[in-house]
């Protein structure tokens, strides 16, 4: 398609199937062929043709009286839509924190049986840890796992120390695994040079139905007196974040 300096190209097809598509949207009992081109002026042959391509990839379904219904893809769409802008509305979130606490800020979940960091949202002058022990492995040295394992019962956590036994990290990380099975309630967790020297971090629980999830934030040792100013703005946001992510009840992945 020719086009002037500056101008993007175009694909006339491409732009006939979205209105197809938008029209149709505005019939949900179905509207037939003939009436979609005299609504979108497409001419009716290309109509059939486009109309053919939309059913044959899900997005369209041909009802048994001929007419054009709204399919499946259109939904998984939808479905996927609200899910990116729950995502941008946590991340936004996310961002806010970062901004107010000068601090890194991760979300996680427990997710089949495993610590699943899904997104950090840090900058240079608030940089994320330095993740040179993998957080599966290290639950137990920082508060992000002690966060999500606070949410499980103590045979599960049990369970996890025996797939993951707790290793010394620091001089400071716990290891007697008595102490870790029935450590730290449910509420905000925290943990000070368990994982890394020179770093601190604090969690508190983020609602999710039965899956344990926390937001988190790290901050080096020399402003351990800033502490307890994190605290309630660290909660503010896991409960901001609960509610967002209580009207679609899942977790966005992030992929």
């Amino acid at each position: 398609m020719a086009r002037g300096d500056g101008e993007p190209t175009l694909i006339t097809s491409v732009q006939r199937a979205l209105r197809l598509l938008e029209v149709v949207g505005e019939h949900p009992v179905g509207i037939t062929a003939k009436s979609l081109s005299r609504r979108t002026g497409i001419a009716l042959p290309t109509t059939y043709h486009l109309l053919r391509t939309l059913v044959h990839e899900g997005y369209l379904a041909k009802l048994d009286d001929g007419a054009f219904v709204v399919g499946s893809g259109v939904e998984g769409l939808h479905a996927a839509g609200r899910e990116h802008r729950t995502w941008g509305r946590v991340r936004d979130a996310m961002t806010t924190l970062r901004d107010d606490l000068n601090a890194a800020i991760y979300l996680a979940r427990y997710h089949d049986g495993e610590v699943e960091v899904v997104e950090v949202v840090d900058c240079p002058r608030s940089p994320r840890v330095d993740t040179w022990a993998d957080f599966r492995q290290a639950a137990h040295a920082t508060a992000i796992g002690k966060c999500l394992l606070a949410g499980l019962s103590p045979s599960e956590r049990a369970d996890h120390f025996s797939r993951h036994p707790p290793a010394d990290l620091t001089p400071r990380t716990i290891t007697r695994v008595r102490d870790l099975v029935h450590g730290d309630p449910p509420g905000l967790v925290h943990d000070v040079e368990e994982y890394a020297l020179g770093t601190a971090c604090m969690a508190a629980p983020v609602a999710l139905g039965d899956v344990p999830a926390t937001l988190a934030i790290s901050f080096p040792t020399r402003r351990l007196a800033d502490r307890s100013e994190f605290a309630r703005p660290l909660g503010k946001a896991a409960g901001v974040i609960s509610r967002m992510l209580a009207v679609p009840g899942d977790f966005p992945t992030g992929e």
